[in-house]
């Protein structure tokens, strides 16, 4: 098996069937797609068509299936400026407790920063910094962590020296939708940054956040074209739920009414953590 980097890997049963358990489709299901997939196996195929026809089988079991599999896939579809990453942080975040604010300029003690998102909870002022890979090989080294520390460090001290403020700390944070390699996780504990990536805290990382609280991006959408889609994120919707609290949008987009009740539907299946 090939993957996405060109690595040659062996093919994991386990890795699929756990992929596939992430999707909420049923035991019966995942061991019906299982033996499917392991049956269309041959010596060269990639991750990419192992994935494919994995979705499309779960697509026609059940369409929410296929949104909830394509969750890392979706992600890239964010992109390309990446702003539409640090709009989706920022409602993760939100919807989590935080206020947050996107793209908020801040003095350092030697220049201005432009900071991704801002978001305060529990007395603690978190600035943080989004990485946007838009390819599944791409991974963040060192060299993130050391320069989004050196900006955190510049803007830390007029943040803490403040007189009136609503927090006691300050935390930098670094976000991406890939991983982290390991010298970056190093240096991040090192120096007290905290790293959230796609499966890093354990069992707190991105995936673990959207699939506990239900928060997946408008991308996942299996019914909704990439043109509505587009629409959708330039007018700053990212998320299922977000769409599903102002349905309005789809109106502005002339979905037709039995199309609307299908997409509702699935917003509010996809919107249940």
């Amino acid at each position: 098996m090939i993957k996405s980097s060109g690595e040659k890997t062996r093919f994991s049963v386990e890795k699929l069937r756990n992929s596939l358990k992430s999707s909420g489709a049923t035991h019966n299901v995942i061991n019906k797609i299982v033996d499917q997939v392991m049956d269309e196996l041959y010596p060269e195929i990639t991750t990419r068509e192992i994935y494919n026809r994995a979705f499309a089988l779960l697509k026609k079991a059940k369409s929410v299936y296929a949104s909830k599999y394509k969750l890392k896939k979706a992600i890239y579809e964010l992109g390309p400026t990446g702003f539409p990453f640090e709009r989706f942080v920022a409602g993760i975040l939100h919807y989590s407790g935080y206020r947050t604010k996107v793209g908020e300029v801040l003095q350092g003690d030697c220049v201005s920063h432009e900071i991704d998102v801002l978001a305060i909870k529990n007395g603690t002022l978190n600035i943080i910094e989004c990485k946007f890979h838009g390819d599944g090989g791409l991974n963040c080294n060192i060299k993130v962590p050391l320069y989004i520390n050196s900006r955190y460090n510049d803007v830390k001290g007029p943040l803490e020296s403040q007189k009136e403020k609503e927090y006691k700390y300050t935390l930098g944070w670094v976000v991406t939708n890939t991983r982290f390699t390991e010298d970056a996780l190093q240096y991040g504990k090192c120096v007290g940054l905290y790293l959230l990536s796609w499966d890093h805290p354990e069992g707190d990382g991105l995936k673990d956040r959207i699939d506990r609280l239900g928060l997946y991006p408008i991308t996942v959408s299996t019914l909704l074209t990439n043109r509505e889609k587009q629409f959708l994120l330039d007018r700053n919707v990212v998320l299922c739920r977000q769409l599903r609290e102002d349905m309005f949008y789809l109106d502005h987009l002339g979905v037709s009414n039995g199309r609307k009740e299908r997409i509702i539907n699935e917003m509010k299946s996809l919107c249940i953590g």
